[in-house]
């Protein structure tokens, strides 16, 4: 095992893999998942539960901000979603759920890294090599 550490390749090797397992750990993927409607209803429930959702979004400090910035009027802005197709208006509540999950400040990409930084310097450790910074 000390014969594999004294080899040069076995620091590029482990800085490359750190490297690329940085890599892959910055792509987020999505996982979802649901209950999957029955058909025998006429999906009046199921209306009414996505109108009740985006009754309270729109009744938010931030959204009555944006419709006002747009010159969008409250009432106008429920009129249309009321106006909409029970497949649109599903998928406008579903979407209006995830909303503040976008709001990222960051802090994983800083988690990310410092973790990164870590893991380099334990595999640097382990080969018993010295950090020094100046």
């Amino acid at each position: 095992m000390k014969a594999i550490r004294r080899a040069g390749w076995f620091i590029s090797l482990a800085l490359m893999m750190a490297f690329w397992m940085g890599v892959l750990g910055s792509f987020r993927g999505t996982a979802l998942a649901g209950v999957i409607a029955s058909h025998g209803t006429d999906g009046v429930e199921f209306r009414d539960v996505d109108l009740g959702k985006l009754q309270t979004f729109l009744e938010q400090k931030i959204v009555l901000q944006k419709l006002s910035d747009y010159g969008v009027s409250p009432e106008e802005a429920m009129g249309k979603i009321r106006s909409m197709s029970d497949k649109d208006l599903h998928r406008l509540a579903s979407l209006s759920d995830r909303v503040a999950e976008g709001a990222d400040s960051g802090v994983g990409i800083l988690i990310g890294i410092a973790i990164l930084i870590i893991l380099i310097i334990v595999i640097v450790k382990l080969m018993n090599k010295e950090i020094i910074i100046r």
